[in-house]
C-alpha cells in the first residue's frame, strides 16, 4: 500500500479509518500553507503501523484459538509497515538517499512477509505459557514509576523498532517523548508544521504500543509473567497520565491536537467485558445427567466464572498495579453478564424445575459457592457485586416456587395414600420389620414433606421456614384424609384375611408420624391438635377394632358377678384375667409403645366393666358385716387387676383408686366419713355423678333416704369444678 494522494486544495484531509476506539485524535485543519504534505505523511504513518487496529476481543481465560491471518492480510500489513517506515526517516536524509530507502523498505517487506501478524495473534491455552513470546525474558521494569529516563531520549525510529520487537520498556521513553513535545509546544520555539510532524510520529508509536499492550492483555494467562506485569504497568501508567493531563488542562494556543485522555483503561475494560460475554455465553455441552438447557447454562456460567476469577486472583492480581484493580474489573464484567443472562431467563414462563434452579443459583450457589468461596471471598466481598436479580423479582420467583412445591407435595401425598388404600383392599399382607407389622406409607409421606422443605432450605433458610409452616398444614389435611380412608377400610374390609395385620400396620404408622413431627420438624412434644387429632382417632379406632373380639369374650364373664350375686368374685375375676392373658400375644406385632397403650385400654375396660356390675342395683346388703365382706372382695379384685395390667405394660396409674375408694364407701357406716370419701373421689374422677353415687349407695341397704340425700349433696360443691381429660364414669351408663 503506497502513500495516498493529497486531498484537493482547500479541503481538509479525510481521517483514516481505524477499527479501534483508541486511535489518536485527528488534528483540526491547519491555517498555514504546505500542511497538506504533512497531513498526508501523518495519514500514511498511521496506516503503516502493524497491528494498529484496536483489539476486538478481551482477555481470554480459557484457551480458545484465534483464526490466523490469510496470506493477503500478511501482504497488506507488510505494505502498511513499509509505508510507515518511510515516515520515520528524517526528511533531509530521506531526500538525499532514495536508493537506501528502497533497500530498507524491501528488507522490511520481506521480513513482514515471513512474520506478519502471526507474532501478534496468539492461540491461548489456560495455564500454559507460549514459547517464543517476544520480551518474555526481559528484566523487570516499571514504566510507571519513572516516566522520565535519564540521558538522551531515543528517536521515534528507534522506539518503533523496539516496539516492533515487542519490548514494552519503550513505553517509558515514549511517554517522556510525549512530554518533551508538549514542553516544546508550550515554549513556542518550533513551527506548527514541525510540531504536527513530531506529534504524528508520537501518536503512531502510541497506536503500536496500545496494540502491543492490549494484545498481551487479550490472552493474559498465556503470556510470560514478566511481560504481563509490564503490560499491566503500562496500562496503569497511561491511566495515570490521562488523569494528570486532565488535571493540567490543554495548553492554550498550541498547534498540537489534544491526544489525551487516551482511555486505554476503558478499552481494556471493554475487552474484559467482551471476554466475559464470550466465555459465559458459550453454548454448554450436553451431558448425560439429564439436565435441562437452563440447568446446563447456569452450571456452565457458574463454573466458568468461578474458575476464571480464581485464575485472575491467583495469577493476574499479583502482577497488577493496585490502582488497576483487575479483580474488580473481571468480577464486575462477569457479574453483569451473568445477571443479564438470568434476567433474560426469568422473563419466560419457567417450569417448576427451572424456577427452582434459578432461585438456587441466585440465592445460594452464586453468593455462597462463588462470591464467598475460600479463594475469592477476600477480594469479591470488597467489590460488593450484589444480587443477580432485583429483590422484587426474587420475591415473585419465591412465591411461584412455594406454590409449585406445595401443589407437588399435595399431589404426591394423595397418590401415596391412594396406592396404600388399594393394597388394603386387595388384601395384601403388610411387611414385617423387627417383628412388627410395617407400612411404607408413613415413610413415603415423611420423605415427600422433608424433600419439599429441603428444597426450600437449599435456596434460603428463611424460605425453608416459610414452606415448613405451609407443609405442616398440608400434612394435617393429609392426616385427616388418611383417617377417613382408614375408617372406611375398617368398615368395609372386615372379612379379609389380612384385615387385623393391616390394622396393626396402620397403628404403627402413627409412631413414625409422631416421631417425625417431634424430632425432624422440631415441633414441641405437646403436638397441635390439628396434627395429633387425626392420628389419635386413627389409633383409637384401630384399638377398638383389635379389642372388639376380646371384649366380646369378656362380657359374659363379667355378667357372672351379678348372676351369682357376687358369691365367688375371686373365681370370676380369675377367669377374666386368664382370658385376657391368653389373647395378649395377638397384639405382639404392634410396636412396644402401642402394646402398652393397648394394655391401658384393657385396664380401663376391666375397671369400667367391674364398676358397671357394682352399679346394677341388683345387690342390696343391709347387714354391716356383709358390706365389709363385699368391700374386702372389691379390694382384692382391684389388687389383682392392677397387678396384672401393670405387669403387662399398663401405666394407667390414674385408675388405681377407682375400685378401692368405692370399696371404702361401701365399708364405711358414718355418713360424715362417707362424705369425705365421696368428695375426695370426685376430685380424682370429676365425671363421677350423683347417679353413679346413688347406684353405689344402693348397695348399703341400711342408709336412710335423708342420709343418702345428704351424702349426694356433697357432689353439688365439686360438680363442674374440674374437667377430666381421661373419662371413666362418663363411659358408664346408670339407670
Amino acid at each position: 500500500m503506497g502513500p495516498r494522494q493529497a486531498e484537493p486544495k482547500g479541503r481538509a484531509p479525510r481521517r483514516p479509518r481505524d477499527r479501534g476506539d483508541a486511535g489518536p485524535a485527528w488534528p483540526p485543519r491547519p491555517r498555514w500553507e504546505g500542511l497538506s504534505r504533512v497531513m498526508l505523511k501523518m495519514m500514511t504513518f498511521f496506516q503503516g503501523l502493524p497491528g494498529q487496529h484496536t483489539a476486538s476481543g478481551g482477555p481470554d481465560l480459557r484457551g480458545s484459538s484465534q483464526k490466523l491471518p490469510s496470506t493477503s492480510e500478511l501482504e497488506s500489513e507488510a505494505s502498511m509497515s513499509e509505508a510507515s517506515s518511510e515516515d520515520l526517516v528524517p526528511p533531509l536524509e530521506a531526500a538525499g538517499a532514495p536508493d537506501r530507502d528502497k533497500e530498507e523498505a524491501l528488507k522490511k517487506k520481506k521480513k513482514k512477509k515471513s512474520k506478519g501478524l502471526a507474532s501478534m495473534l496468539s492461540v491461548f491455552t489456560k495455564g500454559r505459557k507460549k514459547k517464543g513470546q517476544p520480551g518474555s525474558a526481559e528484566p523487570e521494569g516499571d514504566p510507571g514509576a519513572q516516566p522520565e529516563p535519564s540521558g538522551p531520549l531515543p528517536t521515534a525510529e528507534e522506539l518503533k523498532a523496539e516496539l516492533e520487537r515487542g519490548r514494552l520498556e519503550a513505553a517509558r521513553p515514549l511517554l517522556a517523548l510525549e512530554r518533551e513535545l508538549a514542553a516544546a509546544a508550550a515554549a513556542g520555539g518550533e513551527s506548527a508544521e514541525e510540531l504536527v510532524r513530531r506529534q504524528s510520529k508520537v501518536e503512531a508509536l502510541y497506536v503500536l504500543l496500545r496494540e502491543q499492550v492490549l494484545g498481551v492483555l487479550r490472552r493474559p494467562l498465556d503470556v510470560a509473567p514478566e511481560r504481563l506485569r509490564q503490560a499491566l504497568q503500562v496500562l496503569a501508567e497511561q491511566e495515570r497520565e490521562d488523569r494528570r493531563a486532565a488535571a493540567a488542562g490543554a495548553p492554550g494556543g498550541s498547534a498540537l491536537v489534544a491526544a489525551r485522555p487516551r482511555r486505554w483503561l476503558q478499552l481494556w475494560r471493554r475487552a474484559v467485558a467482551q471476554a466475559a460475554q464470550e466465555r459465559l455465553g458459550a453454548r454448554p455441552a450436553a451431558d448425560a445427567e439429564g439436565r435441562s438447557e437452563a440447568e446446563r447454562a447456569f452450571l456452565h456460567m457458574g463454573r466458568t466464572m468461578k474458575e476464571d476469577l480464581e485464575a485472575v486472583v491467583e495469577r493476574l492480581k499479583p502482577l497488577s498495579p493496585a490502582d488497576l484493580d483487575v479483580v474488580a474489573a473481571y468480577a464486575e464484567s462477569y457479574h453483569e453478564h451473568f445477571a443479564a443472562q438470568l434476567a433474560a431467563v426469568a422473563q419466560f414462563e419457567l417450569c417448576e424445575r427451572d424456577t427452582y434452579m434459578l432461585l438456587l443459583w441466585v440465592q445460594n450457589l452464586y453468593p455462597n459457592d462463588i462470591i464467598n468461596s475460600p479463594k475469592l471471598a477476600g477480594d469479591l466481598q470488597r467489590v460488593q457485586l450484589g444480587s443477580l436479580l432485583p429483590p422484587r423479582q426474587i420475591r415473585l420467583l419465591e412465591a411461584t416456587f412455594l406454590s409449585n412445591e406445595v401443589a407437588s407435595v399435595k399431589e404426591l401425598m394423595a397418590r401415596a395414600l391412594e396406592l396404600e388404600s388399594q393394597r388394603w383392599a386387595r388384601d395384601v399382607a403388610p411387611q414385617r420389620l423387627d417383628s412388627h407389622y410395617h407400612s411404607e406409607l408413613a415413610i413415603d409421606i415423611i420423605q415427600i414433606i422433608s424433600q419439599g422443605q429441603a428444597k426450600a432450605e437449599s435456596i434460603t433458610l428463611d424460605l425453608g421456614v416459610q414452606i415448613k409452616n405451609v407443609l405442616l398444614l398440608e400434612l394435617a389435611a393429609f392426616l385427616r384424609s388418611y383417617q377417613r380412608a382408614f375408617d372406611e377400610f375398617l368398615e368395609r374390609c372386615k372379612q379379609l384375611r389380612n384385615y387385623r395385620a393391616n390394622v396393626m400396620a396402620n397403628i404403627n404408622n402413627c409412631l413414625s408420624f409422631r416421631t417425625a413431627m417431634e424430632q425432624k420438624w422440631q415441633i414441641l412434644q405437646d403436638l397441635p391438635g390439628h396434627l395429633m387429632g387425626p392420628l389419635s382417632d386413627l389409633k383409637s379406632h384401630g384399638f377398638d377394632t383389635l379389642l372388639q373380639s376380646l371384649f366380646g369374650d369378656l362380657k359374659p364373664l363379667f355378667k357372672r358377678f351379678t348372676q351369682t350375686r357376687w358369691a365367688a368374685p375371686a373365681q370370676t375375676l380369675g377367669d377374666i384375667i386368664s382370658t385376657v392373658g391368653e389373647r395378649l400375644p395377638e397384639f405382639s406385632e404392634l410396636h412396644d409403645c402401642f402394646q402398652k397403650e393397648l394394655m391401658e385400654v384393657v385396664h380401663l375396660h376391666l375397671v369400667k366393666e367391674y364398676i358397671i356390675r357394682l352399679s346394677k342395683r341388683s345387690l342390696v346388703l343391709k347387714v354391716v358385716e356383709q358390706q365389709r365382706q363385699l368391700a374386702e372382695h372389691i379390694l382384692a379384685n382391684a389388687e389383682v387387676i392392677q397387678r396384672f395390667c401393670t405387669q403387662n405394660g399398663s401405666s394407667a396409674t390414674w385408675l388405681h383408686h377407682a375400685l378401692p375408694t368405692l370399696a371404702e364407701i361401701i365399708r364405711l357406716q358414718d355418713p360424715s366419713a362417707i362424705k369425705i370419701e365421696v368428695a375426695t373421689y370426685a376430685t380424682r374422677y370429676p365425671d363421677f355423678s350423683k347417679g353413679h353415687l346413688s347406684a353405689i349407695l344402693a348397695i348399703k341397704g341400711n342408709l336412710s333416704s335423708n342420709e343418702v340425700k345428704s351424702i349426694r349433696s356433697i357432689l353439688d360443691v365439686s360438680e363442674g369444678m374440674q374437667q377430666s381429660s381421661k373419662p371413666l364414669f362418663s363411659l358408664i351408663k346408670v339407670g
